[in-house]
């Protein structure tokens, strides 16, 4: 498990949860099944765990444990496949938002810029889709400035798109790591050339999978699942994801501006739990990939 991934925050996480033994709770991003499995060790026989993966490879990571029901899907399924397996509300829903040591260490995912490989960074290879080929190879200029910006924050974000678009034009398709650095070396800072990479990489990544799109869908289901007393508990990386999943456990909704009932009064469905929980020095220098982690928890309110 560990060589797959090593989980971020693992206890606080899971204490995040207030695990009831006889409760029903959902891991949405299986990976390793680190957080999984640690959820598992404080269920009773009757507890059970559902646990989302949407790539194939993670499934082989999971135990042998007639509690755990494993979904091979995406979390933005997530309602319709807790119901699916026979439950109409949840006690705990847990997400480790970030890529696994095995997608950023296996070349051939496409998901790091310290290897060559093919360009890729899809999270579900078996489902077909779009790869970040595809993208850099046939979005044009503004299209492609507009997902740097927003999924990667990067300054200058035209210019990064011009050069990509002017070296497919001129050069041929981009279809590797190597082949996209190339491209875009013109533009990268020197001196901060990996931070410049990791943000145009996370960008690509977010776009192929849709991932803030399908975070935004799990936690409006998530807080249609939970019981009252129900807990949230994820765990984010980057200012994107923590944004809106603080937008959600404060108003319970996307933007951040809770609903209002017929008399004005405000009906936001969670209250955050404590605040936010950051790894300890002690687990960085364990896992250098813990650095950006930030983990946030909210209960479900009565309803």
């Amino acid at each position: 498990m560990s060589e797959y991934h090593d989980p971020v925050l693992l206890h606080e996480s899971v204490d995040m949860l207030n695990i009831r033994p006889e409760g029903i709770y959902v891991d949405v991003t299986f990976g390793g099944g680190g957080h999984s499995r640690e959820i598992l060790s404080r269920l009773g026989k009757k507890g059970r765990l559902l646990s989302f993966d949407q790539d194939a490879e993670a499934l082989a990571n999971a135990p042998d444990d007639k509690r755990l029901i494993l979904v091979h899907n995406n979390f933005r399924f997530l309602r319709g496949c807790v119901r699916a397996a026979g439950f109409e509300h949840v006690d705990g829903v847990l997400a480790d938002l970030g890529v696994s040591s095995h997608h950023f260490d296996t070349a051939e995912r496409g998901f790091s810029f310290r290897f060559d490989g093919p360009l890729d960074m899809r999270m579900n290879q078996t489902g077909g889709g779009r790869t970040a080929a595809d993208v850099v190879n046939t979005y044009e200029t503004e299209a492609l400035a507009t997902l740097l910006g927003r999924y990667g924050e990067l300054e200058k974000c035209f210019r990064v798109a011009g050069a990509i678009v002017r070296h497919r034009e001129s050069a041929g398709p981009i279809t590797t790591i190597g082949e996209l650095l190339t491209a875009t070396e013109s533009v990268t800072p020197k001196g901060a050339e990996s931070k410049f990479r990791a943000r145009l990489f996370q960008a690509l990544r977010i776009e192929v999978n849709g991932e803030m799109t399908a975070l935004e869908m799990m936690l409006s289901q998530a807080i249609r699942l939970l019981r009252p007393g129900g807990r949230l508990s994820i765990i984010t990386y980057h200012s994107l994801e923590d944004r809106l999943t603080k937008n959600f456990m404060r108003s319970g909704t996307a933007d951040g501006r809770p609903e209002k009932d017929f008399f004005g009064r405000v009906t936001a469905p969670l209250r955050t739990v404590g605040k936010v929980i950051l790894p300890t020095d002690e687990e960085v220098a364990r896992n250098p990939r813990a650095r950006s982690a930030k983990l946030r928890g909210a209960e479900r309110v009565e309803a």
